[in-house]
């Protein structure tokens, strides 16, 4: 009975930094869905809650390598109209956590182009911020 007791309390550190990590990757998953819905619904409060002002956005278009600010992505990706969620598909690949550091993967499958994205999040002032945006982008057929 000792030892169930005393493995018992062993494993309580392990169990409730697990449960921790559990609702961190929640957090991440939720600040992923903000930037999502961001942009399909070019709403820019809803980006500058998932991103850190000073984030980077860095990859390819077309055959140009660019770095852009947040704030002229922002800008860029509010304009507009609403899209159509019915023509989008965003999805939260996976999270890889350490401490206040996180990497998320996405794909985002859009009208005649497919992204794949690797986002690098930190926590400031007990919320995930997306600090780094790296992309890959490849048209498609026409959809």
């Amino acid at each position: 009975m000792k030892l169930l007791l005393l493995t018992g309390l062993l494993l309580l550190p392990f169990l409730s930094f697990s449960q921790s990590d559990a609702e961190e990757k929640q957090a991440i998953a939720a600040t992923v869905q903000l930037y999502f819905d961001g942009m399909i619904e070019r709403d820019k409060a809803k980006l500058e809650k998932a991103f850190h002002p000073e984030a980077r956005l860095i990859g390819y278009r077309g055959e140009n390598f660019t770095v852009t600010s947040f704030e002229d992505w922002a800008n860029g990706t509010a304009k507009g109209e609403k899209r159509d969620p019915t023509k989008y598909k965003n999805i939260l690949l996976e999270i890889e956590l350490k401490g206040n550091t996180a990497l998320a993967k996405t794909e985002l499958f859009w009208p005649r182009i497919y992204y794949f994205d690797f986002l690098t999040l930190i926590k400031v002032d007990g919320k995930w911020k997306i600090v780094h945006k790296t992309w890959y982008e490849e048209k498609r057929g026409m959809e």
